[in-house]
């Protein structure tokens, strides 16, 4: 779970930034995407272009 605690002087705002920036290094929007039923086509063809990419350099 993440969570940001505000400092006393502290804006929203920057509050807002750390915690974006703190759920995207947990990984979280990532599972979230993975996790969703339906996948666009554009998320597919994203999907498979870097599977693609991933099995190559192997």
């Amino acid at each position: 779970m993440t969570q940001v605690v505000l400092g006393e002087n502290e804006g929203i705002e920057s509050a807002l930034r750390r915690f974006k920036r703190q759920v995207s290094k947990a990984g979280i929007f990532a599972d979230i995407k993975r996790l969703r039923q339906f996948e666009t086509p554009i998320e597919k063809r994203k999907r498979k272009a870097i599977a693609k990419r991933k099995h190559r350099f192997k």
